[in-house]
């Protein structure tokens, strides 16, 4: 009965870790380019009480299977889900969605890369290309402060409009990065997110090449989180999350009856 205790006691844990997970989700649920995580998890060891074993020259009686009992559960991994979200129209020109695969690399104030999917960029006081929290891209591009307006085409090219010029200029060309194993990349928050070990070297190339994605002017990719599916599987932790703390409460009530036996 202790042992019951123990295990329904790392279930309890392992569904608060659950809620955890969905509230995060539900949390980002507007988040420009947000990838919903899930909680993964695995039972833990096993104590053996008696081996299987085959019946000897037919002389002793065999056991075909074992008698085992578990220790219950644990956590062991958050997967990202790099499904893509909806894309949203805002008409805002510097507002760029990836409709496919890819990341877009920007370059961080320690000197290393993140990557994002979040494609609401700006134009600092120098006139280069950032993201929302100014981080700038990689490789940097520069509007002037002449331009007109800013065109980003399918294939990655930036072009700007000029006063008397009737055809655009280019100025500069956005990359995009994949990696062999996405769901491999550290979260740094903030939209951002770093390789690891894990997720393979990142591999960089032009939009629409290479198995990349395009770039869509004028949109934003909204959240992949689906309400719905985050509010079943909440309201199922929560049930396993009851039924573990009654198993708690039976085994409590065993323990006392065992205690008050005379």
């Amino acid at each position: 009965m202790i042992r019951s205790l123990n295990t329904a006691a790392s279930g309890m844990e392992a569904q608060e870790f659950e809620i955890d997970v969905i509230a995060n989700n539900l949390a980002n649920v507007n988040t420009t380019g947000f990838k919903r995580s899930r909680a993964e998890f695995q039972d833990l060891f096993y104590q053996e009480i008696r081996a299987a074993r085959g019946s000897a020259d037919g002389k002793e009686q065999g056991s075909p299977a074992p008698l085992e009992v578990g220790q219950g559960t644990r956590a062991i991994a958050t997967q990202k889900n790099f499904s893509n979200g909806a894309l949203v129209s805002t008409g805002n020109q510097l507002d760029v969605a990836i409709e496919g695969q890819g990341f877009i690399r920007v370059n961080q104030p320690d000197g290393t890369q993140a990557y994002t999917r979040s494609g609401m960029l700006k134009i600092d006081a120098d006139g280069r290309l950032t993201t929302a929290e100014g981080k700038t891209l990689d490789p940097p591009i520069e509007v002037p402060a002449e331009a007109t307006n800013v065109i980003f085409e399918p294939d990655g090219t930036v072009k700007i409009g000029l006063t008397g010029e009737p055809i655009p200029v280019e100025i500069g060309k956005l990359e995009l990065t994949q990696f062999v194993n996405p769901g491999g990349l550290k979260s740094l928050g903030h939209n951002l997110f770093m390789e690891t070990e894990a997720s393979g070297e990142p591999i960089s190339g032009t939009p629409s090449e290479e198995g990349l994605g395009t770039i869509q002017q004028g949109m934003i990719e909204s959240s992949n989180v689906e309400v719905i599916e985050e509010m079943i599987s909440l309201i199922a932790a929560q049930r396993a999350y009851e039924i573990n703390s009654r198993v708690i409460r039976a085994s409590d009530e065993m323990l006392r009856e065992t205690a008050s036996i005379r």
